[in-house]
């Protein structure tokens, strides 16, 4: 379970960061920003003096995101937007590429989900928000945005299976924000949708949660996201279903009936978002696994 330290480093770091949030937030009533920069300076300067290896740096974001979530809540403030601010800080602060840059997303995102767990927040809100933080710093840091999706949804399904949080449906809000991320920085959709559904295997093998079942609901929410956002549904679809097959060899999980369940929900929900208008046009697509 998640554990807060009662030593006074620990508590400094907490207390810096939500006091330099709250004040900003007063100051400017502006949330991502301010976040942002506390974030990724309070780091920049903790780690000067601690170093940025092992427990040091894991310990180190895990209060960053205690402070980052008090603040905003004392205020009121969005808990999604203060944790897209907070993945983006950290990995500013941090200078972590590669697997490092991996590694420190997926905790980032857990103690964010945590922590809001402890102030009464919404959990799913704040996993959201920084799964679109995770697509947004990716560039900035080198690393494939896709692998930053895995790792940040992995992240954030283990946290929400260790605060109690229904899997599936934590995964469906997740999801979901990867997609509306993913569309509001221009990203590719289908890649975006396949990262996440592995993402969604690992975090529910870590926390025994039904991977196949989980990963159903999963593939509804990424196509009806995809569908509000007027994403390529065909794309989405047929990536989902790549996902769900890489995922269940991941796990050692039966491949035929992981593709076939997911296939057989995407292509329904194909089915259902262009029997209608959607964002005001007319939408034509082929079945989604034919060429």
């Amino acid at each position: 379970m998640h554990q807060q330290r009662g030593n006074s480093r620990a508590t400094n770091l907490i207390e810096s960061v939500k006091d330099g949030i709250v004040g900003t937030i007063k100051g400017t009533g502006e949330i991502l920003n301010a976040v942002t920069d506390t974030v990724s300076s309070v780091l920049t300067n903790a780690l000067k003096s601690t170093g940025k290896v092992g427990t040091a740096a894991t310990e180190a974001v895990s209060d960053v995101a205690r402070g980052v979530i008090q603040g905003t809540s004392q205020v009121g403030g969005d808990l999604g937007s203060a944790s897209k601010g907070m993945v983006v800080g950290v990995l500013r602060g941090t200078k972590e590429v590669g697997n490092e840059a991996l590694s420190t997303i997926g905790t980032s995102v857990s103690s964010l989900v945590h922590e809001t767990a402890s102030v009464g927040g919404n959990v799913a809100s704040t996993a959201k928000g920084a799964v679109e933080g995770a697509i947004q710093a990716a560039k900035d840091v080198g690393v494939n945005a896709g692998d930053a999706v895995s790792a940040a949804v992995a992240g954030a399904m283990r946290a929400t299976g260790e605060v109690g949080t229904s899997a599936t449906v934590a995964a469906s809000s997740i999801v979901s924000g990867v997609i509306r991320g993913t569309s509001q920085v221009g990203g590719e959709l289908g890649s975006a949708a396949k990262h996440a559904v592995l993402g969604v295997f690992r975090g529910t093998k870590d926390i025994g949660a039904g991977a196949l079942s989980t990963v159903g609901e999963s593939a509804e929410a990424l196509i009806k996201e995809t569908a509000a956002v007027g994403g390529n549904l065909a794309v989405v679809a047929k990536q989902t279903v790549e996902g769900a097959i890489e995922g269940a060899k991941e796990l050692g999980l039966d491949v035929a009936t992981a593709a076939g369940n997911v296939s057989k929900v995407a292509t329904e929900e194909v089915t259902k978002a262009v029997t209608g208008i959607i964002s005001g046009v007319k939408v034509v697509v082929k079945a989604p696994f034919k060429d």
